[in-house]
């Protein structure tokens, strides 16, 4: 299925306010399949899948592992690097 950036742009608007596992995960599912025919973006859904999994997202851990084997160690590094800096700039908007 391939996502529009409308949806994702709506998807990115909702973890803006308060951001939920549920929401975190979502964002993973949509980079982890497809955006308007591009192609997966593992770096980007491993980001959003790690502050899921973090949150408590148990279906979220799980694809975060699986991803992993898709990637090299330095996407990873930079999928690890990217969820530590969303975490420092958005802490107050997760949603306790």
């Amino acid at each position: 299925m391939a996502y529009t950036i409308m949806e994702v742009n709506e998807a990115t608007d909702a973890v803006i306010d308060a951001a939920t596992k549920d929401d975190l995960f979502k964002l993973g599912l949509i980079y982890s399949t497809d955006v308007e025919d591009r192609g997966p973006d593992y770096v980007e859904a491993h980001k959003w899948f790690s502050l899921a999994a973090m949150m408590g997202s148990a279906p979220a851990k799980a694809y975060c592992d699986e991803i992993k084997f898709e990637m090299t160690s330095e996407d990873l590094t930079l999928a690890q690097k990217a969820a530590r800096g969303w975490l420092s700039e958005n802490r107050d908007n997760l949603a306790a």
